[in-house]
């Protein structure tokens, strides 16, 4: 049952050869055997997941049910959930149960029926590539337990790789989705932004975060992106768009599809056994009847600096509300009310998160608004127009999601700017909001290694078209880690 697909877990559930319960209790059992080693899960109430999983079946045995419905899920903990504990990695949120359901939870568990099992490990606040942020410990990638799952949702992707869950919930502020997906060997993508709504996802950076699917196969990311996206009131910056059936146009063929290829994507600075890898891919392509182009983002690399420059000062905002009064950590010894702020934020705050408020109050003060946040700003504009001039020329553009495969735990800590490196070609798509996904196409010195696709707005139809006629022809994503049965 591990191995299935989400469609035959549903024709399993449908044919009563299992139950929501017996099902759930598989995916529990394993986490209780193998999450210890590789800690993709913060919390996990087996009492919870049974109770819904019974509810499930009772949906079921009434007709009821959706196409989803009874299916387990693994949950980011970066959404609230009513009555679990919600913590986003971090020591601040160490005792936070939340009082509500993201909207996102709600419509997974209660409108389409899935089953949570747990809240997943994450960088702290989703801040870091590698999930060694997280005030729970690192993610071991259930690929080489020595290396990084990559960040920040790297625990969802750990229990999807593992085998821990079906699919997952992620969010991606410059790479978060699909930047785990490529180190873990899944299909993770990000929407366009305003397509999933952001209430009750804990924000990180407003402008840039984005919840979606991760899931082994592309056709499991569109029916669980189904059930995801639709325009919801409670988010000023939710989109209202008529409903999308993801899953509709899976089969269709790519003949004289455009493949965008930006030559920035494909100069120096990539591991070239992950480029042989693409490149390969390519040449898949060609033989589905794609026909490739060269574009250029001449902007691309700009994309980082602009980024760590809009994405603290949007975080040292965000974040200003964890001050010990309200909810969350608060310093046990404290002489006066700046006292306990100041010894509640150092206490309860990791080095990494501290580091972004402090750049981001930097750059939002008097006298250097202007020389960074807003020129930072215009760069995005830039960054934008790049892509809108590409589409001009192509469907969809592809090319290396990491620039490397998965690096050893602890190899980049000491190095921030190496670190945001990792997310060198993920990062552009969220500074334009645009959708993006990452698909597995090949193996470097035994580890996974992603392929990014991105779409024009609102294509994620044409991204999960591409990316399963891909699977079709391709075995890549059905590989699973050994020594994890």
């Amino acid at each position: 049952m591990i191995e299935k697909s989400l469609k035959e877990l549903a024709q399993a559930l449908a044919g009563k050869r299992i139950s929501s319960l017996e099902l759930t209790d598989l995916y529990l059992e394993r986490i209780a055997r193998l999450n210890p080693d590789i800690n993709a899960f913060i919390t996990v109430d087996p009492e919870k997941s049974r109770a819904a999983a019974r509810a499930a079946d009772a949906r079921l045995a009434a007709g009821q049910g959706g196409p989803l419905t009874g299916i387990p899920v693994a949950q980011k903990d970066i959404f609230c959930a009513e009555g679990w504990l919600t913590t986003c990695g971090s020591k601040m949120l160490g005792n936070f149960v939340s009082p509500y359901d993201a909207t996102v939870i709600r419509k997974l568990e209660q409108e389409a029926g899935l089953v949570s099992l747990g809240k997943t490990n994450m960088d702290e606040f989703a801040m870091g590539s590698s999930n060694e942020t997280s005030y729970f410990g690192p993610v071991k990638n259930p690929w080489d337990r020595s290396r990084v799952p990559g960040g920040s949702s790297g625990g969802s992707a750990a229990a999807v790789a593992a085998r821990l869950a079906p699919v997952a919930t992620g969010t991606d502020t410059g790479g978060s989705i699909r930047q785990p997906a490529a180190l873990c060997n899944l299909t993770g993508l990000k929407p366009t932004y305003g397509v999933v709504s952001r209430y009750g996802m804990i924000a990180f950076a407003s402008s840039l975060d984005q919840g979606g699917p991760m899931a082994r196969s592309a056709e499991d990311c569109a029916l669980l992106l189904n059930a995801m996206a639709g325009f919801d009131a409670q988010d000023s910056t939710s989109l209202d768009r008529p409903a999308e059936d993801y899953a509709a146009d899976l089969e269709k063929p790519l003949d004289g599809l455009r493949l965008g290829l930006p030559k920035e994507f494909f100069g120096e600075g990539c591991d070239p056994a992950v480029m042989a890898a693409v490149r390969a891919a390519i040449a898949e392509y060609e033989k589905l009847g794609a026909k490739t182009v060269e574009v250029s983002l001449p902007n691309s690399h700009l994309s980082v600096p602009a980024y760590y420059v809009i994405a603290p000062a949007e975080a040292s905002s965000n974040l200003s509300r964890f001050d010990g009064v309200r909810y969350g950590y608060r310093a046990p010894d404290y002489g006066s009310l700046d006292d306990m702020y100041c010894k509640t934020r150092a206490q309860g705050f990791g080095a990494e998160v501290k580091r972004r408020i402090l750049i981001g109050a930097y750059v939002l003060s008097h006298g250097y608004y202007d020389a960074y946040y807003l020129q930072a700003q215009r760069i995005r504009r830039l960054i934008a127009d790049d892509f809108a001039a590409a589409f001009k020329h192509c469907d969809v553009i592809l090319g290396p999601t990491s620039p490397s495969p998965a690096f050893k735990l602890g190899e980049r800590a000491a190095d921030p700017v190496q670190m945001y490196l990792s997310d060198i070609y993920t990062i552009a798509v969220n500074l334009a909001g645009l959708p993006g996904m990452s698909i597995p196409c090949g193996f470097a010195a035994g580890l996974p290694v992603g392929l990014q696709l991105i779409g024009d707005y609102f294509a994620e139809g044409r991204l999960l078209n591409v990316a399963h006629r891909y699977q079709q022809a391709t075995e890549w994503h059905r590989r699973a880690p050994e020594g994890l049965a």
